[in-house]
C-alpha cells in the first residue's frame, strides 16, 4: 500500500444476500400482495366469533354502521338533498331511457330500486345512482347492431335487461376477487378522451329531436349523422328547431349562473324540471302534438311485475348481451369510482373501492330483475346531492321514494313532454362532459397522454364508442409497453461539497467525476429492454470518450457505474445483458461496478452466479460510496491496474 493508505470496502459490514424462500411460499405472498394489498378483513382477527359476524355484516352492509347513530338532523340534511336529485332525475332519467333506445318509464325504475340497494351497500356518503348518458349511448350501439328496436322491441328490451344483468354479475365478480386493477387500464387521459368523443356522439344524437326528424341513422359516427342530416333537409321542422334552441339557451344559461354563483346551484338543479314543465304546458295549450311536435306519450302509472323471466341466458343473444354488459359495466364502473372517489376526497373520507364494485354490482342485478338498466353514479346527480348537503346515503332512500310516488301518481302528467326539450337536456348535460381544457392541460404536460386522450375521442367520433373505447386502451397499453421497452438512462454527477449525485441534465451543478462514467437505470430490467439498455450504454460510453478526447483531456475513463437503484426486478435476459455488458467494457479496458441493487436482483444474480463473474467486490451500497473506491482505486494504483486485475481477487477490496 502507497504512504501506508488502507484499501477501502467494497461492501458494508455484515454485507449478506437476502435469504431466498421457497417457491410456493414467494408465490403466495406476490399473489396476496397483488390481489390484497390492504385486505380489511384482517381487522376481523383475534376477535370472538359473535364479533367476527357482527364486523363481517358491517363490512358488507355499510348502512349498520352509520344507522344506530342516524339522528334527526342528518335526516333534514338528506330528506332536502333527496328531493333536490329526485327533481333532476326525473328529467334524465326519461332522457337517457330514449338515448338508450329503451321505453322513458325504464329511467324512472331505474332511479327506484338501484338506490335502495345502493344506500345499505355502497360507502359513499355524497354519490347518487342513476342511469347515466355513455352507457346508455353504448348500450343502444351494441344491442341495436344486432336487434331492431322497431321490428322486435320485446327482444330489444329484454336483452337490455339480459346485459344490465352481465353487467352486474361482471362488477360483482371484480369486487369479491378484488380484481379492481383492471379498471385503472382506463387512465385519465383515456376517460378525458372518451367521455369527450362519447359526449360529442350523444350531442350529434340529439338532432334528431332538436330537428323533429322521424327517422334516423342508427351510427354513431359523425360521418352516418351528418348524412343521415342533410339527406332529409326537407324534414326539417321549424318548430321544433326553434323550441329546441329555445329550451337549450334557458338550460345554458341557468347553468352559467350556477357556475359564476356556486351558491345558487338549485337554478342550473331545477331547470331540466321546468323545461318539461313548461314544455308540456306550452304543448298542451297549443296542441302542438298536431304541428310536428313530438311527445313522450302515455306512460303507465304503477310498478312493473318483476323481470327475471325476461333475461334471455340461451343462444343466439347471451353472448351478445354478455359482451354489452361487460363493457357497459366497465364504463359504467370506472365512472361511479372516479366520482365517489372525487367527492370522498372533498369531505376527507375513506371509500372501498373493491366494497363500491360489489355495491354496483349487487344494484345492477336487483335492477335487471325489478325493469330496470344499467346505473351507476352519475357526476351530475352527485355533485348536485353534495351542493344540497347530504350527509349520509340516505338521500339515495328519500330519491327512490321520490321516484316511487312518481310512479304511483305523476306519470300521466309527462303524456304532452315534447321530445325536443329532453334532447335540449340531453344536450346541456353533455356539454360539460366535453373537458377541452383537460386536453389543453395534457398537451403541456404530457404529449404522449394528450395523444391517448386525442386518439379516444377522434375513434369515439369517427368510429364508434367501442372502436374509441378499444383504441384508447390500446394506445394506453402501448405507452406502458413503450416506458418498458425504452427505460430513461441518465448520466448523473456529483453536486459540488456533498455525496449526493443526480442527473447532469436536471442539475447544471452535477459535476462529473474524473475517470468514472455514473450512469442511472430508471426501470426494471427485462427481455422487452435488454437490448436496448446494452446499446445505450455502449453508446453513452462511446459519447463520453468522445468528449473527454474533444476537450483535450489528458485522463481516461476506466470505471462504468450503474446506479441500480430503481432497478426493482431483473429476469434472465437481463443477467444475460450484465454479464455480456461485463465483458464488452472489459475488452475496452473499462471495469463495470454495481451500486444500490436491490434485494431481488441480489438474489437473481446469486441463484445465476452472475456475482462471481461480475464480482462481488464490485458492488456497493451507495453511489458515493462506489466513486469513492474508484476514485480511491485511480489515485493508488496505476492507470489500467484494476481493469487489468491487478486487485479484482484481492479480498481486503
Amino acid at each position: 500500500m502507497k504512504n501506508g493508505q488502507k484499501r477501502p470496502r467494497i461492501r458494508p459490514p455484515g454485507y449478506r444476500i437476502p435469504p431466498s424462500r421457497p417457491f410456493l411460499e414467494t408465490f403466495r405472498a406476490n399473489l396476496k400482495e397483488t390481489f390484497f394489498p390492504d385486505d380489511p378483513l384482517r381487522q376481523f382477527k383475534g376477535e370472538s366469533a359473535s364479533r367476527r359476524f357482527i364486523l363481517f355484516l358491517q363490512y358488507i352492509l355499510p348502512i349498520l354502521q352509520w344507522a344506530p347513530s342516524y339522528t334527526f338532523s342528518l335526516f333534514k340534511s338528506d330528506l332536502v338533498a333527496g328531493i333536490t336529485i329526485a327533481s333532476l332525475a326525473i328529467p334524465q332519467g326519461i332522457s337517457y331511457a330514449k338515448l338508450a333506445n329503451l321505453p322513458p318509464i325504464l329511467g324512472l325504475y331505474s332511479s327506484f330500486v338501484p338506490p335502495l340497494v345502493y344506500a345499505m351497500m355502497g360507502s359513499s356518503k355524497d354519490l347518487a345512482v342513476g342511469t347515466v348518458a355513455v352507457p346508455s349511448l353504448l348500450l343502444a350501439s351494441m344491442l341495436g347492431k344486432e336487434v331492431s328496436v322497431l321490428q322486435e322491441p320485446m327482444v330489444y328490451l329484454h336483452l337490455a335487461f339480459t346485459a344490465t344483468f352481465f353487467a352486474g354479475v361482471f362488477q360483482f365478480a371484480l369486487g369479491v376477487l378484488r380484481l379492481g386493477f383492471i379498471v385503472d387500464f382506463l387512465s385519465h387521459a383515456t376517460i378525458v378522451g372518451f367521455m369527450g368523443g362519447a359526449a360529442t356522439v350523444v350531442c350529434l344524437q340529439q338532432l334528431k329531436g332538436i330537428l323533429g326528424l322521424q327517422h334516423f341513422t342508427t351510427a354513431t359516427d359523425l360521418v352516418s349523422v351528418m348524412e343521415s342530416v342533410f339527406a332529409q333537409t326537407h324534414q326539417w321542422r321549424w318548430e321544433s328547431v326553434v323550441l329546441g334552441f329555445c329550451f337549450l339557451l334557458f338550460l345554458l344559461s341557468t347553468r352559467y349562473i350556477s357556475k359564476r354563483r356556486p351558491k345558487y346551484f338549485w337554478v342550473s338543479v331545477a331547470a331540466p324540471l321546468t323545461a318539461v314543465i313548461l314544455g308540456s304546458i306550452l304543448v298542451y295549450l297549443t296542441h302542438a302534438q298536431n304541428h310536428g311536435i313530438e311527445v313522450i306519450g302515455y306512460l303507465k302509472k304503477g310498478l312493473n311485475p318483476p323481470s327475471l323471466t325476461s333475461l334471455i341466458l340461451s343462444p343466439p343473444y347471451m353472448m351478445l348481451a354478455m359482451k354489452t354488459g361487460i363493457i357497459t359495466g366497465i364504463i359504467a364502473l370506472a365512472e361511479g369510482i372516479a366520482v365517489g372517489r372525487s367527492f370522498a376526497m372533498f369531505k376527507n373520507y375513506h371509500i372501498d373501492g373493491n366494497k363500491e364494485m360489489i355495491a354496483f354490482g349487487m344494484m345492477n342485478m336487483a335492477g335487471s330483475i325489478t325493469s330496470c338498466y344499467l346505473t351507476t353514479g352519475p357526476f351530475s346527480r352527485t355533485a348536485v346531492n353534495y351542493n344540497a348537503g347530504c350527509k349520509t346515503a340516505m338521500s339515495n332512500v328519500v330519491l327512490a321514494t321520490a321516484m316511487m310516488i312518481t310512479l304511483l301518481f305523476l306519470t300521466p302528467l309527462f303524456h304532452y313532454t315534447p321530445l325536443v326539450v329532453l334532447a335540449s337536456i340531453i344536450i346541456s348535460a353533455m356539454l360539460s362532459l366535453i373537458d377541452y381544457e383537460a386536453a389543453i392541460r395534457l398537451w403541456h404536460v404530457d404529449k404522449i397522454d394528450f395523444c391517448v386522450c386525442i386518439g379516444a375521442y377522434v375513434g369515439v367520433v369517427f368510429g364508434s364508442v367501442e372502436i374509441g373505447l378499444v383504441l384508447a386502451v390500446v394506445i394506453s397499453l402501448f405507452r406502458v409497453l413503450l416506458f418498458v421497452a425504452r427505460p430513461r438512462t441518465s448520466v448523473l454527477g456529483n453536486i459540488p461539497n456533498s455525496a449526493i449525485y443526480r442527473r447532469v441534465d436536471q442539475y447544471p451543478a452535477a459535476q462529473s467525476v474524473p475517470g468514472v462514467l455514473i450512469l442511472q437505470i430508471d426501470a426494471p430490467i427485462y427481455f422487452t429492454n435488454a437490448s436496448y439498455l446494452r446499446e445505450r450504454i455502449s453508446r453513452w460510453i462511446d459519447d463520453e470518450e468522445g468528449r473527454l478526447r474533444a476537450k483535450g483531456d489528458t485522463s481516461s475513463l476506466l470505471y462504468v457505474i450503474l446506479d441500480m437503484g430503481a432497478v426493482s426486478s431483473i429476469d434472465t435476459s437481463g443477467i444475460s445483458m450484465l454479464e455480456e455488458l461485463k465483458k464488452s467494457v472489459e475488452r475496452r479496458g473499462l471495469q463495470l461496478v454495481l451500486a444500490n441493487p436491490g434485494s431481488e436482483v441480489m438474489k437473481k444474480l446469486d441463484k445465476s452466479k452472475a456475482l462471481e463473474k461480475i464480482g462481488q467486490q464490485w458492488i456497493f451500497l451507495t453511489v458515493a460510496e462506489a466513486v469513492g473506491a474508484c476514485s480511491f482505486l485511480l489515485h493508488t494504483y496505476k492507470p489500467g491496474a484494476v481493469a487489468n486485475g491487478a486487485v479484482a481477487d484481492d479480498s481486503n477490496v
